[in-house]
């Protein structure tokens, strides 16, 4: 209720403004007690316990500003970032557009952030014993000479502070950046990723595009177990435009929300039919709801992230969903959330 009443609020201020309005509004937020785990909804994932399978995704606190608070509006995990090696301001404003009528999000944000070492810096004062599930997402400058080595560059320096690296090659925003997904390159970067990696065992997550050809995926699928990456997450924003409402539809960038659901489920579907049980599956795209976050799960996601339904749903929607799972569990008679996963592949 409270959410609905100051959300207009925020709907009068220009989309970034807000966000970063949201951003420091929660750095005034005292760092809330560790999450206990939930025995229904606690669970390994690449070596990780992650005390419930809802996670805030990539593109919120890109700097690495309130992700270690962010269990204490209910989030199983928080993943910061995108982080490049270098400073980069990312594209011209405005670069982040509401499409109220459709529950959406378009962004062409392009990895603005300080760069790495800036905030490897402010990472590791924030990182604390028994804290919570932090993952760190990165990807390489726009103008970089060569990117691959911009991945392995972001590997060295953050792997020591992360529970977990996405290595991002799926922003539609950086011209180029998705042809890493094609197999020689996709081949060339996990190599180089994993080599830079070393004797240091942080897992190595792949972050994907929902825009994928059903050869795609198989590519994608065995470059993955190839080269023993961890998890796949599935899937980053979509360059296509289905039927939308708001007269900002036009604009360029990654679609995100509500209209993303039917698309990334598709793509999780895919990938659970192309890697069965080999790699944990994170699914990303659309999820508001409980019922979305249950079937995302039934459908071979281990995990789930959010990001787009909190500008509509507010900030306690993480809180909603992991009870609403857990009465969803209990109605079919589940004891642990790693009982279902799969279940309707």
């Amino acid at each position: 209720m409270s959410y609905r009443l100051i959300r207009p609020l925020f709907f009068a201020l220009d989309a970034e403004r807000a966000h970063h309005l949201s951003i420091k509004m929660l750095r005034l937020m005292p760092v809330p007690p560790a999450l206990e785990p939930d025995s229904m909804l606690a669970q390994t994932v690449a070596g990780i316990a992650f005390p419930n399978p809802v996670g805030l995704a990539a593109g919120y606190d890109k700097e690495g500003l309130i992700a270690h608070k962010m269990h204490g509006l209910g989030f199983g995990f928080a993943e910061l970032g995108t982080l490049t090696p270098l400073p980069q301001q990312g594209n011209p404003l405005p670069r982040l557009f509401r499409l109220a009528e459709d529950r959406a999000v378009i962004n062409r944000m392009g990895f603005n952030n300080g760069g790495q070492a800036a905030a490897a810096e402010r990472i590791a004062k924030r990182r604390r014993p028994g804290g919570p599930v932090i993952g760190i997402n990165i990807g390489a400058n726009k103008d970089a000479a060569d990117r691959i080595a911009d991945y392995a560059t972001g590997v060295t320096c953050m792997a020591p502070l992360a529970d977990y690296l996405t290595v991002n090659i799926s922003s539609p925003n950086t011209p180029g950046l998705r042809g890493l997904q094609d197999r020689a390159a996709l081949d060339q970067l996990l190599g180089a990723v994993m080599a830079a990696r070393g004797a240091n065992r942080t897992p190595v997550f792949l972050k994907v595009a929902p825009d994928l050809e059903p050869a795609d995926v198989e590519d994608i699928a065995a470059a993955c177990i190839d080269h023993r990456i961890d998890a796949l997450i599935v899937s980053n924003t979509t360059i296509s435009r289905p039927s939308l409402q708001s007269p900002l539809a036009g604009e360029a960038g990654g679609l995100s929300g509500a209209p993303l659901h039917d698309l990334a489920l598709q793509r999780l579907r895919d990938f659970r039919r192309a890697l069965g049980t080999q790699l944990p599956l994170i699914g990303v795209g659309g999820i508001a709801t409980a019922d979305q976050a249950y079937a995302r799960i039934r459908a071979g996601a281990s995990l789930i992230q959010l990001y787009s339904a909190l500008v509509y749903e507010g900030p306690y929607l993480a809180r909603r969903i992991n009870a609403g799972i857990k009465a969803l569990m209990a109605r079919d008679g589940v004891g642990n959330i790693s009982e279902i996963v799969g279940i309707d592949a």
